[in-house]
């Protein structure tokens, strides 16, 4: 056998060729590289800290970078703080050997990441799934993330605020452009710091520039990382909602209008105030920037957010609190009338544009909740919301009377009346106004230079189009009835919440699409205001809760809390549930027709084992829970490890427990549970030969044909 002879020069040839392409496409780069010097030059002043993760050749560079930090690269200055998480053994074996290995660079980060802090990933694939996690992390923390990465897209380029993608084909041509990325930010980096780089262009602030009206109500700042959850920056302009209520039962004797003798009148913020108490509800450290005058109506704006734990930062308003007073009888708007205004911002300070750009910088995700009235054409403000869609993550909700989002939004929500508005103020001729939803989002993601369009569709869903990619369909889950009013804005609170906690952009708005249909069906926004009002507002999620038997799980108490509270009926079944078949979708649709909730209890793991023997389950019990939380007729899956249903039908307490009709004189050892609490036994029809034993039975021996049956409990209500 002859030996294949490597051809040195000619691979040496090709390799150049790559590199050559990779550097020119990387030199058009260059304001990439000098911005990220910038922000690791601002990250230092305030002894903030790097940190650095790869995988293989990437951790090996991920080290160079921090040896380089640590030390210098080119002239003499201070050593920086930077931690290459790829370096540190002890710890990465220990958290390898009792986290798995995607645990091994995020739980790094969660040691020795700060808010504000940078976190620069090397990936050649951009789908190390370590990587990923660490980035997740680092989102949830509130540190700023930048990934270096080959060709686009990719999963670690979507879920970070940066990403700088090399235009090479092979690993060697990607890890050799990334050591000269490194090499480049080093050199920017020291110029700064021995300043010999560029001034760093001021933000334009307009003279003369008065401070904002004495008086004018700001919350005292509270610092983002001293709350809970992840930080988020809502930006935009604020209404105050009047809502009066009442009772008409006449006709007025002067003019044909109905007379509304008022039973209740109740205020709350709107617009971009909505939008930030939307997001604080999810769980967010919120903080909303706005235009906010200096009357009683302002000043109980601000009462009510901060109340609701949003921090506000006031830009000068002018004219009076822009209001929109709703008439209301019998749950229906008579009338609105609209006063105040125009509610543009004044003249910014430069002590408040710092503060403004500070608030931006820290944020995990920005939220433009564009009304119309000029905060996101304000010069000033523009300008900082460019530099900060630029740097990070950014959600903009836009306006028809308003100007396009700015370029580098990671994510922009119109609905598709607003899409044609933008692509026709984009230039685009009139007959592109009749396209589909999912073609205006690919328009605009070009059009605009955004990175993400999601248009929504109403009850439909919303269509997700991103650079480098076509658009994909995200459906909503099947709902009746319910109020649309503020859906849209749930909708983009939504998003951001799940941008700032990790989720991808596809998660994302998928998460959104599910929390706009359940606000619409909870009433929207009037009940979101009777929520506030009464107790903790609701988040509004759809997410079916899964949770082990007796866990304390919130979710879960307060639906059967709920239930039994009002005299609801509430209705369980369960089983093993391994493979999902009619037999069961019948069972689960005609369980929820008889109450008001369904709570499907499935068996665990160890308890199909030991029911069914050492080959089951075929699918383990957290597989099986999604799948069952998908059907829009199950409100929560509950997981139990007894053999039987007893203990935890004892716990959740139905008045209705629904078997498969093949259990008829077969005595239920649960059936003194559920009669002792005053509930009963519901049996339903059988589908014959539909059995989870005899679908198995029939794939082993290769045959169509089996017999039906019973399998026990294990296998699902109906079996």
């Amino acid at each position: 056998m002859t030996a294949q002879v490597h051809d040195t020069q000619a691979w040496l040839a090709a390799h150049a060729d790559e590199l050559a392409g990779a550097l020119a496409d990387l030199t058009r780069a260059a304001d990439r590289v000098a911005d990220w010097a910038r922000q690791l030059d601002a990250v230092y002043a305030r002894h903030g800290r790097v940190l650095v993760a790869g995988n293989g050749g990437s951790a090996a560079e991920a080290q160079h970078l921090t040896s380089e930090l640590v030390g210098r690269f080119l002239d003499e200055r201070r050593p920086l703080s930077a931690i290459c998480l790829s370096a540190e053994t002890s710890a990465l074996t220990a958290i390898v050997n009792d986290y798995g290995a995607t645990e091994m660079f995020a739980r790094q980060v969660q040691a020795h990441g700060r808010p504000g802090d940078v976190l620069i990933l090397l990936s050649t694939s951009g789908r190390s799934p370590n990587v990923l996690e660490a980035a997740r992390r680092a989102r949830q923390l509130g540190l700023r993330i930048w990934a270096l990465t080959g060709p686009g897209p990719n999963p670690l380029a979507e879920l970070c605020d940066e990403a700088l993608p090399i235009a090479a084909t092979s690993t060697a041509g990607i890890q050799t452009g990334h050591l000269v990325v490194i090499h480049a930010l080093c050199a920017a980096l020291d110029a700064h710091l021995t300043g010999t780089a560029a001034p760093e262009p001021e933000a334009h602030v307009r003279q003369p520039v008065p401070t904002a009206p004495a008086g004018t109500a700001v919350a005292e700042p509270v610092p983002a990382d001293d709350r809970p959850g992840p930080s988020v920056v809502v930006i935009g302009d604020v209404v105050l909602d009047r809502d009066v209520h009442g009772r008409t039962t006449r006709i007025s004797p002067d003019a044909p209008v109905p007379v509304v003798d008022v039973q209740q009148t109740r205020v709350s913020p709107g617009g971009a105030g909505l939008t930030a108490l939307q997001v604080a509800a999810a769980g967010a450290a919120t903080t909303l920037i706005a235009p906010l005058a200096d009357d009683a109506d302002g000043r109980a704006l601000v009462e009510q957010l901060t109340a609701a734990g949003v921090r506000v930062v006031a830009l000068p308003h002018q004219g009076g609190t822009r209001s929109k007073t709703r008439i209301r009888s019998a749950g229906q708007s008579l009338v609105r009338v609209d006063t105040g205004g125009p509610g543009t911002p004044g003249d910014v300070s430069e002590a408040l544009a710092r503060e403004v750009a500070a608030a931006l910088a820290g944020a995990a995700t920005v939220l433009v909740s564009d009304y119309g009235a000029g905060t996101t054409t304000h010069p000033v403000i523009r300008d900082l919301l460019t530099r900060a869609a630029s740097r990070g993550r950014m959600v903009w909700d836009p306006h028809p009377r308003s100007g396009p989002p700015v370029p580098g939004c990671l994510l922009v929500t119109p609905n598709a009346a607003e899409a044609r508005g933008l692509l026709g103020e984009a230039g685009t001729d009139t007959a592109a106004r009749q396209l589909p939803a999912d073609v205006l989002a690919d328009r605009l993601v070009q059009k605009l230079g955004v990175r993400g369009v999601s248009v929504t569709a109403g009850a439909r869903g919303a269509f997700l189009a991103a650079v480098g990619s076509a658009a994909r369909y995200l459906p909503a889950p099947a709902a009746s009835g319910g109020d649309p009013c503020g859906a849209g804005d749930q909708f983009a609170a939504s998003a951001a919440v799940a941008l700032a906690r990790g989720a991808l952009p596809s998660e994302a708005v998928q998460r959104a699409v599910h929390d706009a249909s359940a606000w619409v069906a909870a009433g929207g926004a009037e009940a979101f205001r009777v929520r506030s009002a009464t107790g903790p507002a609701a988040s509004g999620s759809t997410e079916v809760p899964v949770v082990a038997v007796g866990s304390g799980d919130s979710d879960v108490h307060r639906l059967l809390a709920g239930i039994h509270a009002r005299g609801g009926t509430l209705v369980a079944t369960g089983g093993c549930f391994d493979i999902v078949h009619p037999g069961h979708v019948a069972t689960l649709q005609a369980a929820r027709r008889l109450g008001d909730a369904l709570v499907v209890v499935i068996n665990s793991d160890e308890s199909v084992r030991r029911l069914k023997g050492p080959t089951r389950p075929v699918v383990p019990e957290q597989d099986r829970a999604r799948v069952l939380s998908a059907f829009d007729c199950v409100d929560a899956v509950v997981i139990f490890d007894e053999d039987d249903p007893r203990a935890v039908l004892d716990w959740i307490r139905p008045q209705v427990w629904v078997k498969g009709g093949d259990y008829g004189g077969t005595p239920l050892p649960e059936t003194d549970v559920v009669e002792r609490h005053g509930g009963r036994v519901v049996l339903l029809p059988y589908l014959d030969g539909r059995s989870t034993t005899a679908i198995l039975a029939r794939s082993a021996a290769g045959s169509g044909a089996g017999s039906g049956g019973s399998d026990g409990f294990g296998d699902g209500a109906s079996a």
